[in-house]
């Protein structure tokens, strides 16, 4: 059974920081785009974050948090991360995890998604 669990997810001030894991298992994942949606009460998911298959080319961001976010994989570990810094209380959201073997606009759109985790809850206070 293949399965994306996220975690870290938590409370946190603005300014700080939080890191989110995402442990796939079933399958290994090394050929799928793998990135970070989110979704904030009354609104769409959106795209967050993608980080290509190994060797695939760059990771992408959405404007809205180019500079305060990394996205990283380790492919030994079946793991992806988001380390998330300077949050705002408009970062509030469900974050989820996403794998897909698509292409890159594709999957900023939310297409092709082949699996999507149960999401972890971030929450910014101000």
């Amino acid at each position: 059974q293949v399965q994306l669990v996220e975690s870290g997810g938590g409370l946190v001030q603005a300014g700080g920081s939080l890191r989110l894991s995402c442990a796939a298992s079933g399958r290994t994942f090394i050929n799928y785009n793998m990135g970070w949606f989110r979704q904030a009460p009354g609104k769409e998911r959106e795209f967050v974050a993608h980080i290509p298959w190994f060797g695939g080319g760059v990771s992408n961001y959405a404007d809205s948090v180019k500079g305060r976010f990394t996205i990283s994989r380790d492919n030994g570990k079946n793991t992806v991360y988001l380390q998330m810094s300077s949050l705002k209380p408009e970062d509030t959201a469900v974050y989820y995890c996403a794998a897909g073997l698509t292409t890159r606009d594709n999957f900023h759109n939310g297409r092709g998604i082949d699996y999507w985790g149960q999401g972890t809850q971030v929450t910014v206070t101000s």
